[in-house]
């Protein structure tokens, strides 16, 4: 216990360090000081992650008490972190996927004045730690807390750029549409002090607790936990936000809205998977929208252009994927697929990254082609990306994917069926990607194609 008392504090406060060495010294470090520090206290989170992960591997499950946050007659909070198998494992994900998006971003923001690059990271490592908090938090109130940091450091982040004003309305609008969903989250939390007089998941989701509501009490709770995930997670009908998030530079695209803060939801609703299996009511709506919003997202990513925009909406439809696992009872589907979207999503928004770094910050697809022999190693790992997302086998797309639709198969063949309609835009988009960016002629300027490069050591390194 004492152990991870001790790594559990450096996993979180690492970032935090990180945070606040540059947040405070924005003007006086080095661009070289600024990366070493802000990359190298997220290597470290990792490496105590890993600890973390193996000890739970070989102990179980643990929780770890620090302070009581609230302490009433009548409610009390304790300020502790629960790590087991699912916590551990978005642990890696959080701070594996994170340290590589760090690396890559020391050159992919090298053009930036040192007190910018500062700015910019300390707002990552800010949400990393925000996310740490979330996934570690032993009750609603401190998931909430890491809820509402990982909400402020993406307004943060995509207007980063502040001084354009559409990627302020940008920030502006994933802010407040996450505030919609904030509140579903908020009252769900009020409505389980009030029945139960705790939010800590030890007390809440066990069968007496369930025993003491009511099945309209559980199917009010989950749904507006619901709501919650449907605006971090961008579900229909609070999925706008998502698309216009890439006014945000590209790395701050592959650590949020592929790999990390998207994935808030669908951890939240597994975590809550005791609740959320009592109330068919809700299980049927969060089916019946996840797979609304994948093949809707779908059908807009076909008809884009601009290369983070089909991207967006692609991680729109693979959230909608992980939502049809959830509500059809594939919880463990859903956080595969999770895992493996952290991954291939990252790696293909990196490597969108490298060849808008090559075009000179052009972003339309139309304007591109014929960059596989100028960029051959953002070429082979973008297809690789590619053949992930599309679900080809043995590829871990395939797997995640085919647990998800033998759950819905099992639940209703309408919804297996709506599955593989998805999966197959999903991989006919993909492709047009890629075969527009990288195959036949290239159709820029002349100025354009003679600047083409590969992109330095620091951005092809994560993409390997």
């Amino acid at each position: 216990m004492g152990i991870m008392k001790v790594l559990v504090g450096f996993i979180i406060l690492w970032p935090l360090a990180g945070f606040l060495f540059n947040g405070l010294g924005r003007n006086y470090w080095s661009k070289k000081v600024i990366a070493y520090k802000a990359t190298g206290y997220i290597v470290c989170s990792f490496i105590a992650s890993i600890f973390a992960f193996l000890y739970v591997q070989e102990h179980g499950a643990t929780s770890v008490h620090y302070f009581d946050f609230i302490n009433t007659t009548t409610v009390k909070i304790p300020f502790d972190f629960k790590v087991d198998a699912l916590s551990s494992l978005f642990l890696l994900v959080i701070t594996g996927v994170g340290s590589l998006i760090h690396l890559y971003s020391t050159a992919y923001m090298k053009e930036e004045s040192a007190a910018h690059y500062a700015r910019y990271f300390a707002y990552l490592n800010l949400f990393i730690f925000s996310m740490l908090l979330l996934v570690l938090g032993d009750n609603y109130i401190i998931m909430f807390i890491g809820w509402e940091g990982v909400g402020l450091c993406s307004y943060l982040l995509i207007g980063y750029w502040f001084t354009n004003g559409d990627f302020n309305y940008a920030a502006k609008k994933a802010f407040i549409m996450n505030r919609i969903g904030d509140l579903g989250f908020l009252l769900a939390i009020f409505w389980m002090i009030f029945k139960l007089g705790s939010v800590s998941y030890n007390e809440v989701l066990t069968a007496e607790s369930l025993a003491k509501l009511s099945s309209a009490d559980i199917t009010g709770i989950t749904l507006l936990l619901f709501v919650g995930a449907m605006g971090k997670s961008a579900q229909i009908p609070l999925f706008t936000w998502l698309p216009d998030a890439m006014a945000g530079p590209t790395p701050v695209s592959a650590l949020i809205h592929a790999a990390t803060m998207v994935t808030a939801g669908i951890y939240m609703i597994t975590r809550s998977n005791i609740l959320f299996s009592h109330s068919e009511i809700t299980q049927t709506v969060i089916a019946v929208i996840g797979i609304s919003t994948a093949l809707l997202a779908a059908t807009i990513a076909i008809k884009q252009n601009d290369i983070k925009k089909v991207l967006a909406y692609s991680t729109v439809s693979q959230l909608g994927y992980m939502f049809l696992g959830l509500g059809v009872g594939a919880y463990s589907g859903a956080v595969f697929h999770v895992i493996t979207h952290a991954f291939f999503k990252a790696l293909l928004f990196l490597g969108a990254g490298s060849v808008i770094h090559a075009m000179h910050h052009e972003q339309d697809i139309r304007q591109m082609g014929g960059l596989k022999s100028k960029l051959p190693i953002t070429h082979i790992t973008f297809l690789i990306g590619c053949i992930a997302i599309a679900g080809v086998p043995p590829f871990s797309g395939f797997f995640s994917k085919d647990e998800i639709l033998a759950a819905a198969f099992a639940k209703s063949p309408v919804y297996w069926v709506l599955g593989v309609i998805g999966a197959a835009m999903t991989a006919f988009y993909m492709f047009r990607l890629y075969a527009t960016t990288f195959l036949g002629k290239f159709r820029g300027t002349p100025n354009q194609e003679a600047h083409l490069h590969e992109s330095p050591m620091a951005m092809t390194l994560p993409l390997k």
